[in-house]
């Protein structure tokens, strides 16, 4: 028997491949596969921070570990995901402990100032104040979200931003400088700036300074030492 020509072949193939991609389209469409983009989850949407006066608002923050963490610097993770580290206006809690480093620096005589800025408290003292400021910032913050206002100045380069801090305490909304003022944990100090609702950086000032009367008064932190 002869074998079949090409010429017979070819329509044979043909109509093979018809039927195999026939067959396949109307598996597909019964069984239709899933794309790369369908089988990802959906990608959250990052909310935007709204503007207050000059300032950018992030809702939502959370604290997070840095260990540079102290009472007037921290590192907050934004709703974004991003981190940033903050620096509180007006405010500077004492230093947290006495550090030495290269080149024969250290920060001793930064804690004299703040010890004598705080009542003429000894440089001890002042270290002591600093770790409470640094439990109470740590342990308020870290209780549930806040928010931080920040018009993203670097006073120092140093990739530390100057920031309101705004959480709820005692079920009323407060400006964290103000409570570490208010609780002798803080000199006023370091650059000031309007509030976000507007208040200048004089009248802000002004209401520290009553603040600090009052912990005097209360003999509460430093001045009760």
């Amino acid at each position: 028997m002869r074998p079949p020509s090409r010429s017979s072949v070819i329509p044979i193939l043909i109509l093979a491949a018809a039927i195999f991609l026939w067959v396949f389209d109307t598996y597909r469409q019964a069984s239709p596969t899933r794309t790369v983009a369908e089988t990802r989850q959906p990608a959250e949407t990052s909310p935007r921070p709204s503007r207050t006066g000059g300032y950018e608002t992030f809702h939502g923050c959370t604290l997070a570990p840095d260990r540079g963490n102290d009472g007037d610097s921290f590192r907050v993770k934004l709703p974004d995901g991003r981190t940033e580290i903050i620096r509180l206006y007006f405010v500077d809690t004492p230093e947290s402990a006495f550090k030495s480093y290269g080149g024969g620096e250290n920060n001793h005589r930064r804690i004299a100032e703040q010890a004598a800025d705080m009542g003429g408290i000894s440089p001890q003292q002042a270290v002591a104040i600093g770790k409470k400021a640094k439990a109470f910032t740590l342990g308020a913050l870290g209780k549930s979200a806040f928010t931080i206002h920040t018009a993203w100045d670097s006073p120092f380069n140093d990739e530390r931003y100057h920031a309101f801090v705004e959480f709820t305490a005692e079920g009323k909304p407060r400006f964290l400088h103000e409570l570490l003022v208010e609780k002798g944990l803080a000199r006023i100090h370091t650059k000031g700036a309007p509030l976000p609702d507007g208040t200048s950086a004089r009248k802000q000032k002004d209401r520290l300074m009553k603040l600090q009367s009052i912990a005097k008064a209360n003999e509460s932190g430093a001045w009760g030492l």
